[in-house]
C-alpha cells in the first residue's frame, strides 16, 4: 500500500507492506484523513517519532475477527494502552505508561490506504455526518476535553490564543458555553476567517482586553505562552492545548503570584464530539482548505505548512 512515511528526517510517498491486524484489531481503508499541527511537529523533531504520520481519520473496516463490523464506517480514537493498568482500568487509557499512539508514538498511522486499530477504539459513524467532516472528529473530541475539565459559567471572559486548526474548533465548542468568547491571532487571513464565523478576534500584537477568567493556548508557539500568562486574571485557569518541538524560555513566577491554575488538556471523548456533529451543533467543514488525492500527498503536506491554509485533506480513496 501507499503511505506518508517519515524516517531518517524525511517524508516520502512510500511502498509499505499492508498492516496485519493483530486478535482483536481491524484492519481499516482510510477514505480521508486531515494533516495536523503535530504531523508538522514531528516532521521538525517533535516526539522522535519514524514510520507512518497521521491521526485523523476516516476510513471503513476491511476485516476483524467480528464480522459485524465489516463495512462499517468508523473513526478511531488514537490511544491504545495496555488494557491492565489502573489507567486503562479507570477508561484512561490515554494516560497509560505503556500506550502506543496512532501516527506519534510506536504505532504507524492514517496517512495511508489502510491501517490497524483496536475494535475497542473505533467508533461507528451516523450517516449525516460527511466524511469531510468525520476527519475533525479527533480534534474535536480533543477541544471537548477542556469542557470534561473544567465548568465554564456563564459571563466569563475566554480567550483563545491561536486560530488555526485546532484553535478554531476549541473556540467552535466553548462558543457552545461562552457565546462572548474573544480569538486571538497573528494571521490576518485566518482572523478573518474566524470573523465571518461569528467570533469576536484581536491580533496578538494589538489586544485590547480586560484581565481574563480562561485563557487556552492552541497558538503551537512559545510566545503564545507568554501571552496567555500576560491576559490571565488573578486565579484564572491557562488550559495548554500546544505542543512545542522548542523547548519554550519562561520564568513561571506569574503563575505563583497570581495564583494561576495551569492544565494540561490533551486528547478527548469521541462519543460527544460524535454527537456534536451528528446534531449539526459544530460543522467544521468551513475549515477545509484543500482536499488533495494521495498521490500528491508531498504536496499537501507543502500546503499544509502554508499559513494562509487552515485544513488540508489527503484522499486515500
Amino acid at each position: 500500500m501507499k503511505a506518508v512515511t517519515y524516517k531518517e528526517k524525511q517524508l516520502h510517498l512510500s511502498d509499505v507492506p499492508l498492516p496485519v491486524p493483530q486478535e482483536g484489531e481491524a484492519l481499516v481503508r482510510v477514505l480521508y484523513s486531515g494533516i495536523c499541527n503535530t504531523d508538522l511537529e514531528i516532521i521538525r523533531g517533535y516526539m522522535g517519532f519514524e514510520g507512518i504520520l497521521g491521526h485523523e481519520f476516516v476510513g471503513m473496516v476491511e476485516s476483524c475477527d467480528d464480522k459485524k463490523w465489516i463495512g462499517r464506517r468508523v473513526a478511531g480514537e488514537i490511544n491504545l494502552g495496555c488494557g491492565k493498568c489502573s489507567a486503562c482500568q479507570s477508561g484512561l487509557s490515554r494516560h497509560c505508561q505503556s500506550r502506543t499512539v496512532l501516527g506519534i508514538e510506536r504505532k504507524d498511522g492514517a496517512h495511508a490506504q489502510f491501517l490497524t486499530l483496536p475494535l475497542s477504539n473505533l467508533h461507528v459513524l451516523p450517516d449525516n455526518i460527511p466524511d469531510t467532516s468525520a476527519v475533525f472528529i479527533e480534534p474535536l473530541a480533543a477541544a471537548l476535553e477542556i469542557t470534561e475539565q473544567i465548568s465554564i459559567r456563564p459571563g466569563m471572559k475566554i480567550s483563545v490564543i491561536g486560530n488555526g486548526k485546532l484553535g478554531q474548533l476549541v473556540a467552535e465548542v466553548l462558543r457552545l458555553s461562552s457565546p462572548e468568547l474573544t480569538v486571538i491571532g497573528k494571521n490576518p487571513f485566518k482572523l478573518e476567517h474566524s470573523k465571518k464565523m461569528g467570533f469576536s478576534v484581536q491580533r496578538a500584537d494589538r489586544i485590547d482586553l480586560p484581565s481574563q477568567d480562561i485563557v487556552v493556548e492552541c497558538s503551537g508557539a512559545p510566545e503564545g505562552l507568554m501571552l496567555a500568562s500576560r491576559l490571565l486574571a488573578p486565579r484564572g485557569i491557562l488550559v495548554l492545548k500546544s505542543t512545542y518541538h522548542s523547548n519554550p524560555s519562561f520564568n513561571p513566577a506569574v503563575w505563583v503570584i497570581n495564583e494561576i491554575t495551569v492544565l494540561g488538556s490533551r486528547c478527548g471523548p469521541f462519543p460527544p464530539a460524535i454527537r456534536l456533529l451528528h446534531e449539526k451543533k459544530v460543522d467544521p467543514s468551513y475549515l477545509v482548505s484543500e482536499i488533495i488525492p494521495f498521490t500528491n500527498a508531498m504536496e499537501a503536506f507543502r500546503k499544509a505548512e502554508d499559513k494562509n491554509i487552515i485544513k488540508v485533506l489527503i484522499d486515500w480513496k
